[in-house]
């Protein structure tokens, strides 16, 4: 898994696939499981803290077998992180809760941009005006299609704030570690999950109880709630991998901009299994934010076109610079030199 980066374009896909298929899956089997219409499990917090209980799981199957080698990270740095991913979760929950749900898609609208200034500050990562206008089109897009009702309240923007700015942070560091320790993703899953796990299953009724109201030892859990909480942590398993394996091959940026096609499948599958309302508002937004992701794949291959050339024009210079110093100090005469630039 160290080798990531240079992965072929098949399984660059398949990463994508998996990551889109397991989210749009989970987002349909938690709508079903949480839903008053559902079995009305609304423990959000706790139940992310199953998920990556059951993912901490898997890694340390994954190891004990030696499917996957345990490498090391400093602990501060897992910690670290992992207290950055929580308040990710219980931010995003805060915001749901506090704002309408149009000032909420703006506020996942608006990490694009946040990602881009960020790693511009963290890592000095300029972006060409293509991609950026790319970006602009896909927010527009996503933003016709979800955004509807925006209200907007001072503990609401907080929680908005804090949600954006560390899941932008987060997913900023997945890639930094994966890079500063030369750790594959599930590698570096595995030893981030039990560490969120921990925290989130002894944090998680804390703060559900605040959004809801409710205690999880007063739910009465049935033999379909159970089924769907365990299909719901399988798929997260999938959709945790995926998500760092993208990251790990890609970038915040590019995760966050294709990763807006999940909104599109949820909400074309909410309308075919859901009875969702489909608007033509919806799907104008559903074109346009399509059309700016293939902008989006299109202005990043010729991103990747310029680097390349800058570095053969680079090679070149480096070479003839070399091949200047060996003329410079070779013996041959001025005469013998002139001889060889007429041939």
């Amino acid at each position: 898994m160290d080798g990531e980066k240079k992965s072929s374009p098949v399984s660059d896909v398949g990463a994508w696939a998996m990551n889109v298929i397991s989210s749009v899956g989970i987002i349909m089997a938690n709508k079903q499981l949480m839903s008053s219409s559902g079995y009305a499990f609304s423990f959000a917090t706790t139940l992310t803290g199953f998920h990556f209980a059951v993912t901490a799981l898997v890694g340390m199957i994954s190891n004990a077998t030696g499917l996957s080698a345990a490498k090391h990270v400093p602990l501060w740095e897992l910690i670290w992180f992992s207290i950055v991913a929580n308040m990710s979760i219980a931010g995003m929950n805060f915001s749901l809760m506090l704002n309408s749900v149009g000032f909420y898609q703006i506020s996942k609208l608006s990490m694009i941009p946040v990602v881009c200034v960020m790693e511009w500050i963290l890592h000095n990562k300029k972006y060409t005006n293509e991609v950026k206008m790319s970006v602009v089109v896909v927010v527009i897009g996503v933003g016709v299609c979800t955004v509807t009702d925006v209200k907007v309240n001072a503990k609401g923007f907080i929680c908005a704030c804090v949600a954006v700015f560390s899941t932008s942070l987060q997913q900023i560091s997945i890639g930094s570690l994966q890079k500063k320790y030369s750790i594959g993703s599930f590698e570096l899953l595995s030893r981030t999950a039990p560490i969120q796990a921990g925290s989130l299953l002894v944090l998680g009724p804390i703060v559900d109880y605040f959004l809801s109201q409710k205690l999880i030892l007063d739910y009465s859990f049935t033999f379909g709630t159970i089924l769907f909480i365990l299909l719901s942590c399988s798929l997260a398993v999938f959709c945790n991998v995926s998500q760092y394996l993208c990251i790990g091959r890609f970038s915040a940026v590019s995760f966050q901009v294709l990763g807006h096609m999940k909104t599109v499948c949820v909400l074309t599958l909410g309308w075919l299994l859901f009875d969702s309302e489909l608007t033509f508002k919806n799907i104008l937004g559903m074109a346009v934010a399509i059309f700016g992701m293939v902008i989006y794949s299109w202005a990043v291959e010729l991103e990747k076109q310029g680097h390349s050339k800058i570095a053969k024009n680079s090679l070149t210079e480096e070479e003839f610079r070399l091949l200047k110093e060996r003329i410079d100090s070779s013996p041959l005469k001025d005469a013998e030199l002139a001889i060889t630039t007429k041939v």
